[in-house]
């Protein structure tokens, strides 16, 4: 046997990373010994495989180590460094980059379950996470699956019979089209009696995977095609639904807990109505404006919807809610969600454990009257995405990344460090910041602060975005519904937003102390070290010095004339108005920072200089200031070698014209 097929035997706590090649013997020695941990509750979890990757990955691989469970990672040849490779006890490479040859690839992740003797497979959200073949697969190789029985991913995840089955429930449901009949003929004919605007959704979707909202007949065939697509590359099924569309609606959604021996308790609820693309980017816990009442009846409502399917593990039960808070059953995703966080920190509980415990056969750790409900947090999604241009999403490596000081209040959920590379072929977040505080003013206020602190160079990022959209006067009265983005565009997303001159002239000094600091370096290797004439830094004894710097805002170039005074401050001139300048460069924590005073008003920002960009991050906001490249060089470097057209982000060709 190759020596790359053969099993390392090492310590616990070092890495090993094997190719799937089985061997018999073992294989049989594991099934004999786990079978009844996949058909027995109440027995332990010592070991469980993630079938994921990223953020959740890490989640699930932190608690696994605090409850003294160990951790088995996989991975793609896209993630061989990845972090969550790093913080695992076991990793195992299952394939190529995309994600039906490897984080889809179930014989593949089974197979690895079996060689690294796992007991259980904690699949975390999107993947397989949902597949009900899946979970069956695991439960006829003994293997413990992390989440509801198949019977239940299948009921509540064909959304056609979920609606059946809740509205059976006494739950509300909406209006639509849950047939079996796929053709688009007849998805049409059912579009025209609901009423336009409908929303057509992937059977088996999520996360607004196969999600498009139609307004109109004629673009229903084209949106069709476009939903399908997307299903069969997510979910392998391009089944459809249709339902009519509420109109600016609250997305609110309940956690939901069940165990084997009947129980099923609710965690309040959600608000996640904020969207861009039918995806979450800002989540809270409680829902602003939710009276006790009816949170009670949501609760209530979301345990029915559980109890309906006997629901085992992590749920969620989401619901549309109008104006008048009257709510409508919307579909139930059978597994941990991203936002899961914010129901912690108002409960104080660990929803991982609590799947571990269950899983394991244990009652849920609290009755319904012992679960409580303090204060309030938010989570937002930081994204490698370009808001300005749909949100486009992005790739490419982390090459600066700091982010707030986590504590009791404060966490990072995420799966990339500095220097990582966020990847083409999965999703591009990098992180979720979550916080919590004793109200909803002041739980916003530390979120806002905390986004100041989250500074990444590299890659665009729609960090800006959350701050302004966290900062809206509507956002923070809480009058949150699905069309808050798109009601509020011109706010959140500005066409032209100009670049203050005093940031301009922050970026001026930085360059030149940079500059000074440089020559200063040079200097030490000369044989004169005190010649004032080896100074190229522009201060001169005894004489005034003036130069012009050329900075870019935007699109638009602006020259900023820069007087160099005796006492070493700068005048600064851009168009008709001058500003007094100084300052220096520091460094903390690694990292150089400009320490300014603009006209008499001081900051303290951190500075990155990083191909042909100034990067300023303060608590004011972050300026990217670029500093232009000569023409024949610029010339030179955006023309592709073969001449052709540079696409605006990589991807892959799914339908060619």
């Amino acid at each position: 046997m190759a020596a790359a097929a053969l099993l390392a035997v090492v310590d616990r706590n070092q890495l090993r990373r094997v190719p799937i090649l089985l061997l018999q013997p073992r294989e049989w020695a594991w099934k004999q010994r786990t079978m009844k941990y996949g058909t027995t509750p109440g027995r332990g979890i010592a070991k469980v495989l993630i079938a994921n990757r990223g953020e959740i990955a890490c989640r699930v691989i932190r608690t696994a180590k605090r409850m003294g469970i160990q951790s088995v990672a996989v991975y793609s040849e896209a993630d061989r460094n990845a972090m969550h490779v790093d913080m695992a006890d076991e990793a195992y490479s299952i394939g190529p980059a995309p994600s039906q040859q490897s984080y889809l690839a179930m014989e593949k992740i089974i197979q690895v379950a079996k060689s690294s003797a796992a007991q259980a497979i904690h699949p975390g959200y999107g993947f397989l996470s949902e597949n009900m073949e899946f979970a069956e697969l695991c439960k006829q190789e003994g293997i413990i699956f992390i989440g509801p029985p198949s019977s239940a991913i299948r009921d509540m995840g064909i959304k056609s019979t979920s609606k059946s089955i809740m509205a059976a429930a006494g739950v509300p449901v909406v209006e639509g089209y849950h047939g079996e009949d796929q053709s688009d003929q007849c998805l049409k004919e059912h579009a025209g009696k609901i009423g336009y605007p409908v929303m057509i959704k992937a059977v088996r979707g999520g996360g607004g995977k196969g999600m498009r909202i139609i307004r109109s007949e004629k673009e229903f065939q084209e949106q069709l095609e476009s939903a399908r697509r997307e299903a069969k590359k997510s979910f392998n099924d391009d089944a459809m639904l249709i339902e009519k569309f509420v109109d600016t609606p609250r997305h609110v959604e309940v956690q939901v807990f069940g165990d084997h021996h009947g129980n099923a308790v609710y965690l309040f609820e959600r608000d996640c109505s904020v969207q861009r693309r039918h995806q979450k980017i800002i989540e809270e816990a409680p829902a602003p404006g939710i009276n006790p009442e009816v949170r009670r009846k949501l609760g209530e409502a979301a345990v029915r919807a559980a109890q309906a399917v006997k629901y085992v593990g992590a749920g969620t039960v989401e619901f549309i809610m109008d104006s008048k808070h009257n709510f409508y059953f919307m579909e139930m995703n059978t597994r941990l969600q991203v936002e899961h966080p914010v129901t912690e920190m108002i409960t104080g509980t660990d929803l991982v454990e609590w799947q571990f415990r269950i899983a394991a056969g244990e009652k849920i750790p609290l009755s319904q009257e012992e679960i409580p409900l303090q204060g309030h947090a938010f989570e937002a999604r930081i994204y490698a995405e370009d808001p300005d241009n749909n949100f486009m999403p992005g790739a490419g490596p982390l090459v600066h990344l700091s982010t707030p000081q986590a504590d009791v209040s404060t966490r990072i959920e995420t799966g990339v460090r500095q220097g990582d590379e966020v990847s083409v072929h999965y999703d591009p977040m990098i992180a979720k910041l979550v916080v919590w505080a004793a109200d909803r003013p002041s739980a916003l206020s530390k979120l806002r602060y905390s986004l100041h602190q989250y500074n990444i160079v590299g890659l665009r990022t729609n960090v800006d975005f959350l701050l302004r959209l966290s900062g809206h006067p509507e956002f923070e009265a809480g009058n949150v519904h699905t069309d808050f983005i798109p009601q509020h565009h011109e706010e959140l997303l500005p066409t032209h937003s100009v670049i203050a001159k005093e940031a301009v002239c922050q970026a001026a000094l930085g360059l030149i102390l940079k500059e000074r600091d440089m020559t200063s370096a040079f200097r030490l290797h000369t044989q004169d070290q005190f010649s004032p004439f080896s100074f190229s830094s522009g201060r001169r004894l005894n004489i005034s010095y003036t130069r012009n710097m050329t900075l870019r805002s935007g699109k638009s170039d602006v020259v900023v004339a820069v007087t160099y005074n005796h006492d070493g401050s700068y005048d600064m001139q851009i168009g008709n108005e001058t500003f007094r300048v100084l300052g220096d460069l520091c460094s903390e924590g690694g990292c150089t920072y400009l320490k300014s005073s603009v006209n008499g008003v001081a900051s303290k920002s951190k500075f990155i200089i990083l191909d042909n960009t100034i990067y300023l991050f303060s608590m004011e906001g972050s300026t990217e200031i670029g500093i232009p490249v000569p023409k024949y060089l610029s010339s030179v470097s955006s023309e592709g070698t073969q001449g052709g057209t540079i696409a605006p982000m990589t991807g892959t060709i799914e339908k060619p014209n």
